[in-house]
This record gives C-alpha cells, structure tokens and sequence, in this order.
C-alpha cells in the first residue's frame, strides 16, 4: 500500500517493522504508565457518555477554558534524528491533517471529553507543535516515522495527540474535581457551627410601617449577646446609635468603618454590622436580620443568604415582606427546622388617591416625589423651586450623612423646606415624614440576574415599600396618601398596590475565595475572571432554592486589574469592593490603588489628596458635585480596603476626616442643586448638560422611521434612552409645532441626551462629548 494513505500497516520491510514496533512498545509502556490502567479508561469512557449527555450545556462551557501555549521541545539533541532519520515537514503536515479528518479519532476525543470545540483547538495546537518544533520528543518522533515508513497506523498518534490536548486543557484532567468544588445544592451544610446547635428561627411578617423590626429589634436589646444585620450602613448606624442611647453597649461593623461602644480593646457583647460583614464564626444569643425578601437581590441576595443559613445564633429573628415566608420553610427544611411566624399589620392608614397630581403646582407640604433617574431628579427639584418652595433631594449617590442632613431639613417642622424630591432610597433606611408619596414615573431601570440592563414598570414589593413610607406612626403626617404625577399612570398605580408581593422563589449564592483558590489550583494558567465564567457555567445548583449571583460587577474588575501582579486572594478581595463600575473616576482611582498596592508601597493619604485635588472647593456646576460624589466613593474604598490590608493603608483615620469635611461640602452643593443646574447650563450655551450622560454611548443610536414614531417611542423606552416624563414633553412640542416631523425628529433627538439610569449612576462628561461628536457626524 502506498505511504499516502496511511491507513495500513505495510509488511515491505519486516526488520524495519520489528525494530518500530519494539520502539512502539516501549512508547506504549511509557505512555502507559502516564495514561493510567484500563479501569482508569473505563472511568474516563463513562464520564464521556456523561459528558456526550450533556453536551449542549458542555459545549457552551468549553468556550470559556483557554487553551495554554505548549512550550516546544527544549532539548538540544535531536535524538529521534539520530535513531530514524529527519522528517519531511510536508509529510508530517499531511499526516497531521488526514489524522484531524478521520471519523474515528474524533469519536475518541468525544469519548475523552473533548468536544467539537476542544478538539479544534487541540488539533491546531498539536499541528503547530510538531511543524513548529525543531526538535520533537522522541516518541513522537519515532512514531511519525514508522508511519511515514508504512510500519504505522495513522491513529497509532493519538495517546501522543491526547497528552499534548490535556496539557493545552489541563482541565480535562480534574472536571470531576471541579464539577465536586461547583456543587452547590446543599450551602447549608457550609456552615457546620450552624448546624451544630437547634437554631429558634421567627419570622416578622409585614408590610411598612408595620412594627416588625420593632419587635425584634426589643428582642435584641434584650438579649445578652447579639448581632443586627442590616442592608445598609445607615441602618446598622441608627441601630447602634439607638443601642448605645438605652445604656446597650454596641459596636458597629460596616465595610468601611468600626465604631466601639466600650473600647477598641473590650469589644461590646451586642454589634450593628451590614449583612455583607456578618460573622458566622461568633455565637450569639439573638441574631436580627433585617429586609429578608433581598435575598431575591441579584446582587446582594447572596449576603442574606449566608446570614440566614450561617449565623451561629440561638433565637434568628428575620424581618421582611410576607411573599418571603415560603422559601424561607423550603430553606428550613433542608437545615432541619422551623419557621415561627409572627404577622403584622399596618399600624396606620394609607390611602391611594382617585386622582393624579398633574402638575407641579399642586404639590403640597409633606410630599415627596419619587423619580427613578438623576435627570428626573434635577428637573423636578429645579420646577418646584421655580414655583418658590424649598426642596429637600436625596438619591442614592449621595454620602449617608448628605441623606440624613436632607432628611433632617425635611423632617423638621420649623424648617421652610416642606417638599423632597427623591429616587427609590428612601425605600429603606431613612426615617422621614412623609404625607402623600407621588410616583412621578413608574418605569425603572433595573439589571436582571444576568447582568442586563432592563427598562420595566417597578414590581409590587418595590411600588409597596416605597409608597408605605407615607404616613409613618407617631409622626405629623400619620395617615399616608399615594398617588401618580401622570394620570395614565394612576390606574396602572391602583392595580399595582393592590396585589400583595411576589412570593420569593430562589435565594442567592456566591463562589466563596475558597472556591476560587480551588479552581485556580487545578486552573493555574486561567485569569480571575475566567475562573469565575467557570465556577458559574460549572456550579450544580437547587434551582429549586436558590440562584447564582450576578458576577458582572466582580469581572469587570477583575479583568481591570488582570495585568496587575497580586497574588490570588488579595485580588479577589480587591474584586469585591463595593465600588460602582459606571463611575470612571471611581474605576481609575481602583487601578491607581491596585497597582500601588503591588509594588507593596503604602497608599497614603497623600496619595488620594494628590490624585483627588485636594482640597476641594464648593461645586459651581453639576459636574462639579458629581466629581465630589465620587471622590466620597474613592475615600470609602480607602477605608474598605484599610480593613483588610491594614499595613499598605495605614492613613484611615486621616481619610475618614476628610471624607466627613468633603461630606459637609457635598451638602451645601445639594442645598443649592438649582444654581448648580443653572450653571451648567450657562457654561455650556444652552445645550443639555452633559451631567446627564450615561449609557448613550454603549447603545445603538436608533434611527427615526418616517411614519413608525409609535413603534420607536417603543424602542426608545425600553432602552432607557426615554423616560415618560421626556415622552409626556414631547408630544407637547409635537402638538406646538404641529406634528412637524423635521422638527419632531429635532426634539427627539436632542431627548436622547437624557440619562435614564438608576439613581447611583454617576455622569462621565467625557463621554457625553464623544458621543455628541459622534452624532454631529
């Protein structure tokens, strides 16, 4: 038979095919001893029918496994030369090609976990190998020559091709041991001090304004040892300010700050932390969590989730929405107890009015209207001002004691500010007083548990919480009202508050750094964020129970600092910064930080004033208090970070002083928001400030059809480049102008400048030029 085809053992030359055949053996007893026995196949064999069983999900995850560059053979002597001559790179070219063809190889590779995309790239990297490589190893060698000899099967190659594939894929060596570290059906059995003691867990069951933390809250006070965990850093403070005032020594614990009741050296028997920082190593008489139903959250839901099934605590007191009470049994059942569950009614009256607002000039004192984007925000506040009332603003960018000074202005009945403008933070976390919430919108921005940006009428639990923050017990204002800003809004409204909360179906998980070390010992070519994409298309979850967290925010960090030399576990810590992504300044300041931090030189205060522009000037425009909002956020990652790498950042109480001098700064530019708008505005002749940029840049720019403006109104909602408020503007040029569609499609436009994000988005005015830029071309 002919040396091309290869396919056949020729017997032309007996000597030659007894010496390449003992040479062959001697191969096979080598690769024998690397490859593992028959059982060890036979094992390999039934994973591969898994594997073939399962395919449609493998090969998505195959994609996400790099392949590692293989070093070519180092040896100086060509040895394979010497024993059978050179070899004809044509030759070999040929062989390789026929042997990545033949239908029988590739079912051996799908028997061996390589599927259509593995062996693509397993074969185009063993090809470049063998041309590439001067000198190749022996046994490869000899191999290719006893079938260029036609004393060889051309399939005699594959044991050689699959070593070569393991060591580009080294993960199809360990897919069992990574598949047992991802398998995550039964968290509760991660937490074995929780398991070890019978655990009383009650549930407080309402709505807001209810009571229900309340009485938890009397339980833990009452307590000899205890823990408050809370979803934000106001909340753990107001507990422990109100702990310490009824003669309770309490000590606070957020990711940015510790305070001490008694001493820095005698810790308090009670601690107000936020979820994230809650201890599952210290025991505890009573343990309160607060706002259960976020374990839904798909970012956060994994905290509350470790709190309720970690927390080493005799009694567990949980408080939030009655939708939670299902899953929290189904949890129960699975740790080996019960839910006692304690039901709470309003205690006062709320009232969902007949009719809309429909101007700004009926608003009245006591209320608060609630917007879900920043230009909503700075529009309201600057209309009602015209109208010469005072307003109080909060949204989330803001620092807590901004909020709590905003608050306190609205709340004190001697003071001439009557009316607040506000986003969905005031849903928790702040007392006001509050006659009649007016939802001014009721479509927001949201990110969905795949980390897409979704544009959606809010939920009931979200429409609920916010709307009963009117009419709080023991106020002036103790019935509450709630209405619409837009009358085809109300009825919309009506329906939506009278439905109870969607009942929690699944709670959140999080790969643990432990994990993550774990993956990264059988993975060690594999980047951080790689290993997460991983973890997550490889993690076994009871969907039934529970969901994997987002992890969006974590690798886009991660491949920030990815050309970073940290070690693995502080890069991981680094990664789970609280740190908002949509905020440039706030990004640069991290890798500035990052990359101090790996040269091992301390990062001093001296450091953030230098590249913050200290000391800082009251802000003149919108931009300017939008830069002082995100130092504020640079100095609390200083202070997050102090927490965890205490020698590279050893100026935390400097930082903290500052921060609470920038603090009382951002709260006179809040107090004049309306000059500031009118500054902007008047630097920047009249056209829309480019605070109000966000997103635009990432969104395809939708072009305006001659006669499918429904349709586009449509489009344009849903990416969040329109509001219905901007919308409700609009037709009222329309109808001015006499439905010109020159000038209408002019008017929209100019309305795509607007941003629609969530209240926390910062403005990025480099990118609002760009993409002005953009569109005059």
């Amino acid at each position: 038979m002919s040396i091309d085809s290869y396919g056949t053992r020729s017997m032309q030359n007996p000597r030659h095919y007894a010496i390449s055949t003992g040479r062959r053996l001697l191969c096979a007893v080598r690769l024998r001893i690397g490859f593992g026995s028959a059982t060890e196949e036979r094992c390999v064999h039934r994973a591969a029918i898994h594997f073939s069983r399962n395919k449609k999900h493998e090969t998505n995850v195959s994609a996400l496994f790099k392949p590692v560059q293989v070093q070519a053979n180092i040896d100086d002597e060509d040895v394979g030369s010497e024993l059978v001559g050179k070899l004809e790179k044509s030759e070999l070219l040929k062989i390789l090609n026929k042997f990545a063809q033949r239908r029988e190889i590739k079912a051996l590779c799908s028997e061996n976990g390589l599927d259509s995309y593995l062996q693509q790239q397993a074969f185009g990297s063993f090809r470049r190998f063998c041309i590439e490589a001067e000198n190749l190893p022996v046994d490869v060698h000899i191999i290719f020559s006893d079938i260029m000899q036609g004393a060889g099967h051309i399939d005699d190659i594959f044991p050689y091709f699959l070593r070569h594939a393991k060591t580009v894929f080294p993960h199809l060596d360990c897919m069992d041991d990574l598949k047992k570290i991802s398998d995550l059906r039964q968290p509760a059995n991660w937490y074995t001090n929780a398991r070890a003691i019978t655990r009383k867990i009650v549930f407080h069951a309402g709505p807001t304004n209810s009571g229900k933390t309340y009485h938890a809250m009397e339980r833990y006070l009452g307590a000899k040892t205890g823990v408050y965990c809370g979803p934000l850093k106001l909340l753990a403070t107001e507990v422990y300010n109100k702990a310490n005032e009824r003669g309770t020594p309490c000590d606070l614990v957020t990711g940015e700050e510790r305070k001490f009741g008694i001493s820095e050296n005698s810790p308090a028997n009670h601690v107000a932390c936020t979820v994230e920082m809650t201890s599952v190593n210290t025991p505890y008489e009573v343990a309160v969590i607060d706002e259960i139903q976020q374990m839904r959250d798909p970012q956060r839901g994994w905290a509350w989730t470790r709190a309720f099934l970690g927390l080493i605590a005799d009694e567990v007191h949980v408080c939030g929405e009655a939708g939670a009470l299902e899953l929290l049994e189904k949890i129960c059942e699975t740790t080996g107890e019960t839910v006692e569950v304690r039901r709470y009614d309003r205690l006062t009256e709320l009232t969902v009015e007949s009719s809309a607002l429909g101007s700004l000039d009926n608003v009245m004192p006591g209320d608060c209207i609630v917007c879900f984007s920043k230009h909503d925000i700075y529009t309201v506040s600057r209309e009602i001002e015209a109208r010469g009332k005072e307003v109080a603003v909060i949204y989330g960018g803001l620092p807590p004691g901004t909020k709590l000074a905003q608050a306190a202005k609205f709340n004190d009945p001697e003071n001439s500010c009557k009316v607040m403008v506000a986003t969905d933070a005031i849903g928790m976390g702040l007392n006001l007083s509050i006659r009649r919430i007016i939802f001014y919108s009721l479509v927001k921005p949201t990110m969905n548990e795949r980390g897409e940006r979704e544009i959606d009428t809010i939920s009931v639990s979200s429409a609920l919480q916010i709307a009963g923050r009117a009419g709080r017990y023991r106020t002036q204002w103790e019935h509450g009202y709630v209405t619409a800003f837009k009358s085809e809004d109300l009825q919309t409204l009506q329906r939506i508050l009278n439905q109870t909360p969607e009942p929690l179906k699944q709670a959140g998980l999080h790969p643990t750094a432990d994990q993550i070390e774990l993956y990264a010992y059988h993975l060690p070519n594999s980047t951080l964020s790689n290993l997460m994409d991983i973890f997550v298309n490889l993690c076994t979850v009871d969907d039934s129970l529970y969901f994997m967290c987002n992890i969006e925010d974590f690798k886009f960090l991660a491949e920030m600092i990815q050309h970073v030399p940290l070690p693995l576990r502080a890069r991981y810590v680094f990664c789970c910064a609280p740190i908002n992504r949509k905020m440039p300044f706030v990004c640069s300041m991290f890798l500035k930080i990052a990359r101090q931090y790996s040269r091992n030189e301390p990062i001093t205060f001296d450091f953030i004033k230098r590249n913050c522009g200290w000391p800082f000037k009251l802000p003149k425009t919108i931009l300017d208090l939008v830069h002082l909002e995100s130092v504020f956020d640079v100095m609390d990652l200083y202070l997050w970070l102090s927490y965890r790498f205490m020698d590279l950042f050893p100026e935390a109480a400097n930082v903290r002083e500052a921060q609470k001098e920038l603090d009382e700064i951002i709260q006179q530019g809040v107090f004049q928001i309306t000059r500031l708008l009118k500054n902007t505005e008047a630097g920047q002749d009249g056209e829309i400030p480019n605070y109000t940029m966000r997103r635009v840049t990432q969104i395809k720019e939708p072009r305006l059809p001659s006669s499918s403006r429904g349709r586009l109104t449509e489009r344009l909602l849903a990416q969040g480049l329109l509001t219905p408020g901007m919308l409700s503007e609009l037709r009222k040029e329309w109808d001015a102008q006499h439905h010109s569609q020159p000038q209408a499609a002019s008017s929209l436009k100019d309305s795509q400048e607007y941003n629609t994000d969530s209240d926390d988005d910062d403005n990025c005015s480099a990118n609002s030029k760009k993409t002005r830029r953009k569109r005059r071309k």
